[in-house]
């Protein structure tokens, strides 16, 4: 029998989703003669039955285009915003796939993403989701589509930063995104040529990364580019966060948790100006001016870049094949050239994180570049 197949994008945009779509779409389609359509605005889409059809004519023409054609957005099923309330949506979820008749729902997107599905696999949903984020934060999966597009991005934002720092004279911090992890940070500041890379993974004291670059001054070169992560921080900081996130995750009383939550939530608030905070201290510490480039959102937008397109194709090609063969309630990772099915269970909760001793970092060390620590 024909199988019926529902695909929504959810979390932050990202280039390579609609490269992602069409791939699960036309080889769902031509190949194994399946029915597709498109939930959109993410999950919410999906409680409200709004429903976008994905034919030949829509999917052949969006490979090269970023964002998603479907919208997408950061709502929970268990934890959704309904009327002014914050109410559980998951039976209305499970009621729409029922009447859909669909025989799988592919989710596409981050770590959110994946644990949200884990909630409607245990809901008795048949559920696939590949690994979309430009974080590259997803366990399990060597990379995640979109990015490799905003590691492009940001390594030319700090090509183009070079000239400014040299000409004036000057220290350029660069705010990268990444969240709690710091691999787009690391690869834009190592293909970027940064003097100082901050991230998440690696507490940082701002007199040494003074002092790193006081050493270049000495040395004839009167400008430095910093490169930081969004979830960077100084290593007292970094150390009241882990803290708390670790009592947050731990059995401890509901009491504990809620103590710890709102230790991350006043750190998180005053997290908001650590860059311009982080520049001032730089400028007063080694005489130079400091000038803030925060990159933004600039990182998930704009034509997905040829990598990108190759693998949420690839990615999205495997996941018709694993509903063809039936295989559900796991994610579809990227490992070396193959395509592999890893159950939810193992990636739902987890994220892939900068290992400290890591070989990008060992190489950008062994280049001159400070981590400040």
């Amino acid at each position: 029998m024909t199988k019926h197949i529902g695909i929504l994008t959810a979390g932050g945009d990202s280039p390579g989703l609609n490269a992602a779509i069409r791939g699960v779409g036309k080889a769902a389609q031509s190949y194994y003669d399946m029915q597709i359509i498109g939930f959109r605005d993410g999950f919410r889409g999906l409680v409200e039955n709004r429903t976008m059809a994905l034919d030949g004519g829509v999917l052949s023409d969006i490979l090269t285009r970023g964002g998603t054609i479907l919208g997408t957005g950061r709502d929970k099923p268990n934890r959704m915003m309904v009327g002014g309330k914050t109410m559980d949506m998951t039976d209305a979820i499970v009621e729409n796939y029922h009447a859909r008749h669909l025989d799988a729902l592919v989710c596409l997107g981050g770590g959110g993403t994946q644990k949200n599905s884990l909630l409607l696999k245990q809901k008795g949903l048949n559920v696939i989701t590949l690994p979309k984020t430009i974080d590259n934060d997803v366990w399990g999966t060597d990379v995640t589509f979109g990015y490799d597009t905003a590691l492009g991005i940001a390594t030319d934002a700090i090509d183009r930063l070079h000239s400014t720092a040299h000409s004036h004279h000057r220290i350029i911090v660069a705010e990268i995104m990444g969240h709690r992890s710091g691999w787009l940070a690391l690869g834009a500041g190592i293909a970027g040529g940064a003097d100082v890379i901050l991230i998440p993974e690696i507490a940082y004291d701002v007199e040494r990364i003074a002092e790193a670059i006081r050493m270049r001054v000495r040395s004839g070169k009167n400008f430095s580019i910093v490169a930081v992560s969004e979830g960077a921080m100084p290593i007292g900081v970094a150390e009241k966060f882990h803290q708390a996130d670790a009592i947050k995750r731990a059995p401890k009383s509901k009491r504990e948790k809620k103590e710890a939550k709102k230790v991350l939530a006043q750190i998180e608030r005053e997290h908001i100006d650590n860059t311009l905070s982080l520049s001032g201290k730089l400028e007063e510490l080694t005489g130079l001016e400091s000038r803030i480039t925060i990159l933004g959102h600039l990182q998930r937008g704009g034509t997905p870049s040829a990598a990108d397109r190759i693998l949420a194709t690839r990615l999205g090609t495997a996941c018709a094949d694993l509903i063809d063969a039936e295989n559900y309630g796991v994610m579809v990772a990227a490992r070396g050239e193959e395509a592999v099915a890893i159950t939810l269970e193992e990636v739902a909760g987890k994220k892939k994180l900068v290992p400290p001793n890591h070989a990008w970092i060992e190489s950008a060390r062994r280049v001159g570049t400070s981590f400040g620590d």
